[in-house]
């Protein structure tokens, strides 16, 4: 019963992958500007440009309260 239910997991995961996205879906990797950094309020800086940061490494990390 598991290995049925973890091939028809596999086989959904594989059709899924296979799928053709509208070109609007597609995510654009490299090779382009960053986009403007928004958002919420800054905490424990003033807010930051990409014109700023232009030339250093930046870490952006996601999170959220929970």
């Amino acid at each position: 019963m598991i290995r049925r239910a973890l091939l028809v997991a596999a086989t959904f995961i594989a059709a899924l992958t296979m799928v053709e996205r509208p070109a609007s879906a597609q995510v654009k990797l490299a090779g382009g500007p960053a986009p403007e950094i928004g958002g919420g309020p800054w905490i424990n800086s003033t807010p930051l440009t990409t014109g700023g940061l232009k030339g250093r490494v930046v870490l952006v990390e996601f999170w959220t309260y929970g």
